[in-house]
């Protein structure tokens, strides 16, 4: 095979930035410890200075599905993703004031809508955000975080091991359930991103 098909897809899918100081860390909704125990890592190293965990659960299943790693440590009775992330949020040092839970979000779009939405309530307009998501996620998770996030710059921190899911940029062709997660997120961004970026360019064409 040419290596360089494969050097294309990972360098579309698998975005990352150095973190630096921002106003908000971001996570979207799942069940991994690993997300928000990075983000705490992140906020304890004074790189933002309030946390947005979102997610009820996942529209597939209709009710939270259960914690998917490190259960024996921070349990396992949970409502929403959350109210998950907020647990592991604050058993890794996060206080409660510096964490603005959005609990309504069922999809990655809705990550993005209700985290800005809750940011705005609070009067809280990010001229720099950080984003913790999984390695394979991050080029949906910046697509749909820049069209509600318009005027902030969005940053992509992966996180850099989970352990129910090590999918990474060295090793996803390498495996089934690797090229299975990569291309499903292909399929996924072309079969979900464009009538949303079609809406969201007429209504700022509309407000022009």
């Amino acid at each position: 095979m040419n290596m360089q098909i494969i050097d294309d897809i990972t360098n579309f899918i698998f975005v990352q930035n150095a973190p630096e100081p921002a106003d908000v860390i971001l996570i979207p909704g799942g069940r991994d410890s690993e997300l928000p125990e990075y983000a705490a890592q992140l906020w304890r190293e004074g790189l933002a200075p309030v946390v947005v965990p979102s997610g009820r659960y996942s529209i597939k299943t209709g009710a939270f599905a259960g914690v998917r790693s490190h259960a024996e440590r921070y349990g396992s009775d949970f409502a929403t993703e959350a109210e998950f992330y907020t647990k592991v949020l604050t058993d890794c040092g996060v206080p409660a004031d510096a964490i603005l839970a959005e609990d309504q979000a069922a999809f990655t779009q809705q990550n993005a809508i209700f985290s800005q939405r809750i940011l705005a309530e609070h009067d809280i307009c990010p001229k720099k955000a950080i984003i913790c998501c999984k390695a394979f996620h991050a080029r949906r998770c910046l697509m749909y975080y820049q069209l509600y996030f318009p005027d902030t710059q969005l940053l992509i921190a992966p996180v850099p091991y989970v352990e129910a899911c090590d999918i990474t940029r060295d090793n996803w062709y390498l495996t089934e359930t690797g090229r299975n997660r990569v291309f499903g997120e292909l399929s996924r961004i072309g079969a979900q991103f464009p009538a949303e970026f079609e809406n969201v360019l007429f209504s700022e064409k509309g407000r022009k």
